[in-house]
């Protein structure tokens, strides 16, 4: 079914190519091609987004660790967003369940037990000489992965003193009125130095450039890497405009839609064109996003796996709930086929991707440079969700020998990752969600 799918549409940029675009919204069938972007709507805002809703409001993915003050590694800056909107609240950790406390994932006693060696063995830094071989040698491979090279982002220490549990649901994504030069320099550098770009072109957030003159010239893992960075912007801008401040008193805070917002990040005139092809991208990401979903679900299957909290019946529903979600995932006709990557010469391939990962490793470091930390927070997680999705889609043969019982040494994820990658894909498709309701507005007020 992929292959003949393939055929019909090998990527996404191409699909996507003869959307129609009215008012900044996303709309029509598409030319030569069985996909269409009312299929994406349908797929995930009536079957995808219910189901991931639920899944993330659970309190295995609710609770996320995070280290909000690493200092910025790129310049000194010193200038923390003092709006009181920008602030995090950092839950006690009474409030965190034991299960996800203890650093532990599993219920088997033995299994609970090699896992709370390794993650002290972490701690530590070495190998405690009084385990058994056995043992030892878990450790070390554990350690070993934790140290490789697969990893496309910079991870936080979640032992440092300064990282704290997190609870996502009290402390959404919106607007926080962080902006102008601060914002500014934190986009600019992740556009200017670390997105692959023709060096002829200075200002990848300049407007009015056509996709066919911008790329000319440019690999497709390279223009890749450009529309998945443009998609994570164009996320991000969706979710300010949905949950915008619009009423701030001393009675009441509302928020909701800003349509002008909305129109001033997207509709084609006011952004010279531009507007669409931040659409296009997003698209482009949810697709990336949703066929790693669908290539890790070997790992999540396993029985040894489970989603620990402590309640064991809870916990249960919950990963039924997931690998309902990833079946549905592996499901939509239309996936896209990244086996186009890095398939030419197979030194310039590795050499290309190794400079893909670490160009988006350095993304992943500048969101310690970000000043509000709610915006902080939730680019944090996202960068590390979009760059474990990447981790899985690069690690494809390994995912296939994952035996179905006993650990899984040559791919693993770590609980963090679990955590940022259905939530940054939560943010995904909440956009395309929230892209439904800003085009009934549009619709409306015509």
């Amino acid at each position: 079914a992929l292959t003949e799918t393939s055929a019909i549409c090998t990527t996404v940029s191409m699909c996507l190519s003869s959307l129609l675009f009215r008012d900044g919204s996303v709309t029509g069938h598409l030319d030569d091609c069985t996909c269409d972007v009312e299929t994406i709507d349908a797929f995930n805002n009536y079957k995808l987004f219910p189901r991931l809703n639920e899944l993330l409001e659970s309190d295995y993915f609710r609770y996320y660790k995070v280290n909000l003050k690493k200092p910025c590694p790129f310049w000194n800056d010193n200038s923390h967003c003092g709006i009181r909107d920008c602030a995090v609240k950092p839950c006690p950790s009474d409030e965190v369940p034991d299960g996800i406390r203890s650093g532990s994932y599993k219920y088997s006693e033995e299994a609970n037990n090699l896992a709370e060696e390794c993650e002290e063995a972490k701690r530590l830094g070495a190998v405690d000489g009084s385990l058994s071989k056995e043992t030892q040698e878990a450790v070390l491979r554990w350690t070993r992965h934790d140290d490789s090279s697969d990893s496309f982002c910079e991870a936080d220490d979640i032992y440092s003193p300064d990282a704290e549990y997190v609870d996502l649901l009290l402390n959404p994504e919106r607007y926080t009125g962080y902006k102008g030069p601060d914002a500014w320099k934190i986009w600019n550098s992740i556009y200017e130095e670390n997105c692959f770009k023709p060096q002829n072109v200075k200002r990848p957030l300049a407007s009015g450039r056509g996709d066919a003159h911008f790329f000319s010239g440019v690999c497709v893992e390279k223009r890749a890497f450009y529309k998945l960075v443009s998609g994570l912007h164009a996320s991000i801008n969706i979710h300010l405009s949905a949950r915008y401040l619009l009423q701030d008193t001393w009675s009441e805070k509302k928020w909701g839609p800003n349509i002008t917002e909305f129109q001033q990040r997207f509709d084609e005139v006011i952004t010279r064109g531009e507007g669409p092809r931040r659409l296009k991208n997003l698209y482009f990401l949810y697709l990336i996003e949703l066929r790693a979903l669908s290539k890790v679900l070997p790992f999540f299957e396993r029985p040894a796996f489970q989603l620990y909290t402590g309640n064991k019946s809870y916990d249960a529903e919950m990963k039924n709930l997931l690998l309902e979600i990833l079946h549905l995932a592996k499901s939509f006709p239309l996936h896209f086929d990244e086996n186009s990557f890095f398939a030419g010469n197979k030194k310039e391939a590795a050499k290309l991707k190794e400079e893909f990962r670490l160009h988006f490793k350095n993304i992943s470091k500048i969101m310690d440079c970000v000043g509000c930390f709610k915006c902080r927070l939730w680019g944090k997680l996202q960068t590390q969700g979009l760059g474990t999705a990447l981790k899985i889609l690069f690690s494809e043969s390994l995912i296939e020998k994952i035996p179905e019982s006993g650990p899984s040494y040559g791919f693993q994820l770590t609980r963090q990752e679990i955590v940022a990658l259905f939530n940054a894909f939560g943010r995904i498709s909440t956009s395309v969600r929230e892209l439904e309701n800003f085009r009934n507005i549009l619709q409306n007020m015509r």
